[in-house]
């Protein structure tokens, strides 16, 4: 049986950022092929990875993913549960096709 190969960061050519806003935030991003969150441990920032979907929290800060294929969904929801745009207090979320590695 092959071995699947690897995802690495050439496979991975695409990149989302989200920023927080001050205000605990959810936020959920789905894509049609592989994510991956770069600078950080999904574990230490309590995000889950699935498949082509991550799901997390942000209150400050950037968390970054670099993904395949073709953003699919992104659900953004303040700690109200207001969902944007509807809230001017969800993270911001900046999506990239073929950005150069940093």
């Amino acid at each position: 049986m092959a071995r699947e190969s690897p995802v690495t960061k050439n496979s991975l050519p695409n990149l989302v950022t989200i920023v927080g806003r001050g205000v605990p935030s959810s936020y959920e991003i789905t894509v049609d092929g592989e994510i991956e969150m770069i600078d950080a441990d999904h574990r230490e920032e309590a995000t889950i990875i699935s498949g082509g979907t991550a799901e997390g929290s942000i209150e400050v800060g950037v968390q970054r993913f670099r993904f395949s294929g073709q953003m699919a969904n992104v659900r953004l929801v303040d700690w109200n549960g207001v969902e944007a745009p509807d809230s001017l207090n969800t993270p911001t979320v900046n999506i990239e096709y073929g950005a150069a590695e940093r």
